[in-house]
């Protein structure tokens, strides 16, 4: 979905080599809802300024109405304020609009397949990070009167974890809790095991998601 048919031509041409791929396309001002409700597709590319809210709306409608409809949002070098918008919509992917069909054909297999690149923005990217934590503490505040779901890590694994969460490396988390960076190794692997993560950045979105990830006071 977008609204250069230049582009729309070129992804259908990137994406014509994989046969297992049926591929449609739509402008944006032609009903791509009524598109997707047709066809339900199990992934919606979706071209977007994120500059716009225009964009962003449309991504949020799919991933609302259609939730088995995965969204992967294509936009020109989004930055951080940009991409924090995106992972709020629920997409599962955001990727430059000049990214190689290698990528992308790998990035549409991954979401089919039930897996979230954009959790890898969560480790890569800081800021965005710490975008993503705040929102959480600030769900977390407002409902803490409700019953919170139990986590399953210990307060020091909740620490590191935050540290994981704000793009910090295991050794500069050995030096800000002053142990070594083996015993940070240890907490990490007890970390993925006891949240069933694939890595630190799937363990990171899995503890956001369930809000386990709050406001720590600083050793």
């Amino acid at each position: 979905i977008d609204e250069q048919a230049f582009f729309r031509a070129g992804v259908r041409q990137a994406l014509s080599q994989q046969s297992d791929f049926k591929i449609l396309d739509c402008d944006p001002a032609r009903e791509p809802l009524e598109l997707i409700e047709a066809n339900l597709p199990d992934v919606a590319l979706l071209g977007s300024d994120l500059a716009t809210p225009s964009g962003l709306e449309l991504g949020r409608k799919i991933a609302r109405l259609y939730p088995n409809t995965k969204v992967i949002m294509l936009s020109p070098n989004p930055n951080d304020e940009e991409l924090f918008e995106v992972i709020k919509t629920a997409a599962v992917a955001c990727l430059n609009k000049n990214a190689t069909a290698e990528e992308l054909v790998s990035t549409i297999r991954r979401a089919f397949n039930g897996e979230y690149p954009i959790n890898e923005s969560l480790t890569t990217r800081p800021t965005v990070a710490k975008h993503v934590l705040k929102q959480f503490q600030d769900i977390a505040s407002i409902g803490k009167a409700m019953e919170a779901v139990a986590a399953p890590l210990t307060h020091r694994e909740t620490q590191i974890l935050n540290y994981i969460a704000e793009g910090n490396s295991n050794k500069q988390i050995a030096y800000i809790l002053e142990i070594s960076e083996q015993t940070i190794k240890n907490h990490v692997s007890s970390i993925l095991r006891k949240l069933n993560a694939n890595d630190r950045a799937h363990a990171v979105a899995l503890a956001m998601r369930n809000g386990w990830l709050l406001a720590e006071e600083k050793p």
